[in-house]
């Protein structure tokens, strides 16, 4: 009998994901996600099924390595190119948690415009008068102005969102990007100016580094609140603890961090109009399940040699080893 094929999960995978392997692989799950761990246990593995950051080197240590699938959308946390370089074919899954992230920016969202924890809270507390009083200070999301900021996939189902709950849709995107019927495309900085709320959903890279920037920050009116479910280093950190500090923005929610986890005396955590969440927008129930499928999937796939449905990196072919 031949001997089976080894796969890495960098984290460990929904059970009926980890089940499509039995028999048919060796799953091996990392105990941590630290680089050195990764890079010793890549060097005797076929495949590897990414949750995690990869060292940039991680394909020199994979002698036999096939292929590497993102659990997710995201390619910052794969070295491409260097896979590229090494014959091996990267995929993600374009689509798979699109609605798991449009609905945590909504609800973060509804959070910060009506709290209504914060009046439970408050009723639990200090009583029905407290509580009923804060009401006067809430907003409604309806004939406000969204601005978001990369109108891809998610971009897309959030403008919808916002449309039935009869908001303004600006957007601020790649120029190959089309922008959806409905969506005024402005520039980065008319976004941050005119919007009442600014969803950050682009895909981090050179240009989207640090776009949300001190300029950009200062633009924003008062009464605005910024949501970042892409990537930490999209937003200047210290900008926005400043603007939020000072009262210039009303808030902000956030997903992701310029390093995971957050800090424990971080300052942000000293915020008291932000909300804080330990990048979970895209994991539900249901897309955790749904990620962990369809990366197996396409594991199998480039396991059985042929091309997964969502190869990100075609130039592969001209470096694998025949």
């Amino acid at each position: 009998m031949a001997e089976l094929q080894t796969v890495l999960a960098t984290n460990a995978l929904h059970p009926d994901a980890a089940a499509m392997l039995e028999g048919r692989v060796r799953l091996v799950t990392a105990p941590d996600a630290r680089f050195d761990t990764l890079r010793a246990l890549v060097a005797d593995v076929d495949g590897v099924i990414v949750r995690a950051q990869l060292p940039d080197d991680i394909c020199d240590h994979g002698r036999k390595l096939k292929g590497l699938v993102r659990h997710g959308v995201g390619l910052d946390f794969i070295p491409v190119e260097a896979a590229t370089r090494k014959g091996v074919a990267v995929a993600n899954l374009p689509g798979c948690n699109t609605q798991t992230v449009a609905e945590y920016c909504f609800a973060q969202l509804l959070s910060l415009r009506r709290p209504l924890g914060k009046a439970d809270a408050m009723l639990r507390s200090a009583g029905w008068d407290r509580a009923r009083a804060m009401a006067s200070d809430f907003a409604e999301l309806g004939g406000t102005t969204l601005g978001i900021l990369g109108v891809g996939a998610v971009g897309t189902r959030i403008a919808g969102i916002a449309a039935a709950f009869g908001m303004k849709p600006i957007g601020a995107s790649r120029p190959s990007d089309p922008m959806p019927a409905g969506v005024e495309r402005v520039s980065t900085d008319e976004l941050f100016a005119r919007a009442d709320a600014v969803i950050l959903s682009c895909a981090l890279t050179p240009e989207t580094r640090g776009i949300a920037n001190a300029t950009r920050i200062r633009s924003m009116k008062p009464h605005a609140v910024l949501i970042n479910a892409s990537r930490g280093p999209v937003v200047e950190t210290a900008a926005l603890v400043e603007a939020l500090k000072e009262g210039r923005i009303a808030g902000a929610a956030l997903d992701v961090y310029d390093v995971h986890p957050l800090d424990p005396n971080h300052e942000l955590l000293s915020c008291a109009n932000v909300l804080l969440t330990p990048h979970i927008a895209a994991i539900t129930a249901t897309s955790y399940r749904a990620m962990g499928v369809g990366a197996v999937a396409e594991m199998l796939r480039i396991l059985a040699g042929d091309e997964p449905q969502n190869l990100v990196n075609p130039d592969y072919r001209q470096h694998r080893i025949r």
